[in-house]
């Protein structure tokens, strides 16, 4: 029975009062000529009786007998169809197709066989072509200078020559829809893998741009945000510093792109700067001509731009004043040129009778605290060398001896710049740092 038949229905449409007499015969002999046509239909019967079609027999399985049944009810002229098929499900009956079909398939490979070879031979020649074209080396470095670039634009002449020969090949197959769906998917496909690995692709951009306008050179001593060190080299993926402490630092070019950057060695002239205090009672323009005398002496520190020294604030019981003055970083290092200035500045200070405030404070006792304070005093002594200040701070001497030679050396510690040489002396490790690129 078909399908409306068993849910207890018939189909929709207009039944014919009173049919012809020949229109069962006729109904039933188109369907018999159909079936004729059709191998698995050999064993079905048919007859009509008033536009209701019976069909009996057997098949060898279901789909094949629902095909029957849709045959026959698209004739015209028939009402309903009665389903009495008998579904054999016999083995030899439904593995025969199965082999029929699997033997079409491959005599249809095989008449295709040269097309496919001529195919494959385009896809082989013009991929293998586009690889002896991309490992041009000379080529691509002869275009660009910049190491970078030409590795990129090797891989892009890769990918475009396999393409290539991909659609080359598809359309001699024929396989112009295949082609299309390939290209449709692909574009899909890559819209989600740039959504997926969009901090990766945002690196690789960033160090396109970073290669194409440099913003350092090798071995130069830069700060990047917080992170602070001696440029080694440049990668396709992350920027490698050498940190004061010697320790090795990458990061992300995305990151060095958008960051701020301060570049120490770009301009050899640097300014340092520190605080003295001097007791309120003391005259700051004195003690400013004190100091800048003294800087002016010392041998690391520039004529041009010349020291100079200014009131930074005033407090309760001191005064704070500010020196600046400029060095050469080629020759004297930072840090030590400002601690021996430090130095030398604030023996000058002392040596003209300039008191350099220490800290006061004030205590308060109850008259118990204040009687056993007292007793105290009276029954331990001050040590000799010890002297009661006015106001109420206790000091002692001290003796001074001046630090060995190396101690007041401020030349450049060349450690870290020997270690970042070696680094790049590695040729194996490709740098996109070239001082024949223009530099911002």
């Amino acid at each position: 029975m078909t399908q409306a038949q068993q849910n207890g229905t018939e189909p929709a449409g207009t039944i014919a009062l009173e049919p012809r007499a020949d229109s069962d015969a006729l109904i039933a002999e188109r369907i018999i000529s159909i079936f004729k046509q059709i191998p698995h239909f050999e064993g079905l019967h048919v007859s009509v009786q008033s536009g209701v079609v019976s069909l009996t027999g057997q098949v060898a399985n279901e789909s094949q007998a629902q095909r029957a049944l849709k045959l026959a009810s698209r004739v015209e002229g028939a009402i309903a169809v009665d389903d009495r098929i008998v579904r054999t499900l016999g083995l030899q009956d439904n593995l025969n197709p199965l082999w029929d079909s699997l033997q079409n398939t491959l005599q249809g490979w095989a008449r295709a066989l040269p097309l496919l070879l001529v195919a494959l031979s385009v896809f082989a020649i013009v991929a293998f072509a586009g690889h002896r074209l991309a490992d041009n080396n000379p080529l691509w470095s002869r275009l660009t200078k910049n190491p970078f670039l030409a590795e990129l634009a090797g891989h892009a002449v890769r990918l475009i020559t396999i393409l290539t020969g991909l659609l080359l090949a598809l359309n001699i197959l024929g396989a112009t829809a295949l082609m299309g769906t390939l290209l449709g998917g692909a574009g899909v496909l890559g819209l989600a893998i740039s959504f997926a690995v969009k901090d990766s692709m945002e690196n690789y951009i960033s160090s396109i741009m970073l290669s194409i306008r440099q913003p350092f050179r090798a071995q130069e001593h830069v700060a990047i945000n917080e992170y602070e060190g001696v440029v080694v080299r440049l990668t396709s993926r992350s920027t490698v510093l050498m940190t004061l402490e010697g320790n090795h630092l990458r990061i992300p070019n995305s990151t060095v792109f958008k960051a701020v950057i301060l570049n120490y060695t770009r301009n050899p002239q640097r300014r340092f700067d520190f605080v003295l205090g001097v007791d309120a009672a003391d005259d700051p323009a004195q003690a400013i001509q004190t100091g800048l005398a003294v800087l002016q002496e010392l041998e690391w520190i520039l004529e041009d731009p010349e020291p100079q020294g200014i009131i930074d604030s005033v407090g309760d019981s001191n005064i704070l004043i500010k020196f600046l003055a400029w060095i050469d970083q080629r020759e004297s290092d930072y840090g030590k040129a400002r601690s021996l200035s430090i130095r030398a500045t604030k023996n000058a200070l002392e040596a003209k009778g300039f008191t350099l405030p220490e800290p006061i404070y004030r205590l308060r006792f109850d008259q118990s605290s204040a009687q056993a304070a007292l007793a105290a005093t009276d029954t331990q002594k001050l040590p000799a060398e010890a002297s009661k200040t006015d106001t109420g701070a206790v000091t002692a001497s001290r003796t001074f001896t001046l630090p060995p030679g190396d101690v007041l050396d401020v030349r450049p510690n060349t450690n870290i710049s020997k270690q970042v040489r070696e680094e790049r002396s590695d040729a194996a490790v490709k740098d996109l740092l070239d001082d024949a690129r223009p530099i911002e």
